[in-house]
């Protein structure tokens, strides 16, 4: 049976208002999660970005790299903090601006630092491009970071520049901001960031016509792939710019407009919403741990099902990956595979077949990077 939440403490979400105006956004966001009664998680220090090792690293503009001791605020699994038990309804959570005196309260998605396109109209990134690439266009894999993450940490986690130098692709790490969010989340949860020609997915795709014009792209091997905030950001890409990306890469992450707002956000994390906006058809790869507190399993079927073709086939294989079982769905249409699913069993909120020590790296497998290249068919 659902419960009721307490109203939100206004006296919190007041100080959240002040604290942005004056450019204090970390403190601002600890303020806005005590308001719905949640704490920040305690913070510690992000590691400092290894440089790339392999093949030519190109920055095309002037990095912003957060400074070495920047403080890491973790998301917190939701179900353990005071009076949040497994019968939380987070969907039952009232209209903010509903409350007794926040009637005036702005959209928290427009306020500086809290939602997309306050950083201008760019984003700086890290490329790889292998020594060896074969004659003639080259595959694109764009790849998003997660939270607290940049584009030196991603690539080192998850090992795709070495599956670059392997497979001969160029990979593009674009890199979030803290102007536009704090603790460099993609804002895949706001209305302004899920739509063509606006916000991020615009600024993500005017990068690839960026990184086209100055290499030898095959336009029709462009894929874009994330992990948690960054496997979002990778839905909305894919359903707003399907004539730019030929399939995308979903680890850890939500559907294209599973939310709207930082509150429905916190609320799709905890459970994938009944309903999602259909989209084109785009092939899709889903991975997800079942034992993940940050994201819920739940929303591995929602991104699925969203880029699935109804009329598609389906059908499941289960075996085991290092000891892990692991659940694979495959969705295939006219005999060509068209999306498909894999859930590991005892998997958390990491990169599955991650680099030992990667930030959010679980080494044990499936591969997930080369689980996406091979779905791709570069």
């Amino acid at each position: 049976m659902p419960v009721s939440l307490p109203t939100p403490d206004t006296h919190a979400l007041a100080e959240a208002l002040d604290l942005t105006r004056s450019g204090r956004l970390a403190e601002a966001t600890a303020a806005i999660q005590r308001a719905l009664n949640g704490s920040p998680a305690p913070a510690s220090a992000v590691p400092t970005p290894p440089t790339c090792r392999t093949g030519r690293f190109r920055p095309q503009r002037p990095r912003h790299a957060a400074p070495a001791h920047a403080p890491r605020i973790e998301m917190p699994d939701l179900k353990s903090l005071p009076g949040l038990g497994s019968s939380l309804d987070l969907t039952s959570l009232p209209d903010l601006k509903s409350l007794p005196g926040l009637g005036s309260l702005p959209d928290l998605g427009s306020l500086p630092g809290l939602g997309g396109g306050s950083a201008g109209t760019t984003r700086p990134y890290r490329l790889h491009v292998p020594e060896q690439l074969p004659d003639g266009p080259r595959p694109l894999v764009v790849l998003l970071h997660g939270g607290t993450q940049d584009g030196a940490s991603f690539a080192d986690a998850t090992g795709f520049d070495a599956l670059a130098d392997e497979h001969g692709f160029i990979a593009l790490y674009p890199e979030q901001v803290t102007g536009a969010n704090p603790m460099r989340y993609w804002n895949w949860f706001n209305r302004s960031d899920q739509q063509r020609g606006a916000g991020e997915p615009a600024i993500l795709a005017g990068l690839v016509e960026e990184i086209a014009a100055l290499h030898d792209i095959d336009r029709s091997k462009v894929f874009v792939a994330g992990f948690s905030a960054g496997a979002g950001m990778a839905s909305v890409l894919g359903a707003t710019y399907p004539d730019v990306f030929a399939g995308i890469g979903v680890h850890s992450g939500l559907a294209h407009g599973a939310a709207g707002d930082m509150v429905s956000a916190f609320a799709a994390m905890r459970q994938a919403p009944a309903s999602v906006p259909a989209v084109d058809t785009l092939p899709a790869i889903v991975i997800h741990g079942d034992a993940d507190p940050t994201v819920s399993v739940s929303n591995a079927t929602s991104v699925f099902d969203q880029f699935a073709p109804k009329a598609a086939g389906r059908r499941t294989l289960r075996e085991t990956v290092n000891g892990r079982q692991v659940e694979r769905t495959i969705a295939e249409s006219e005999g060509r595979v068209v999306a498909e699913s894999i859930v590991i069993h005892g998997a958390g909120h990491t990169w599955s077949g991650g680099r030992a020590g990667g930030s959010y790296a679980d080494p044990s497998g499936p591969d997930a990077a080369a689980e996406m290249v091979r779905f791709f068919g570069i």
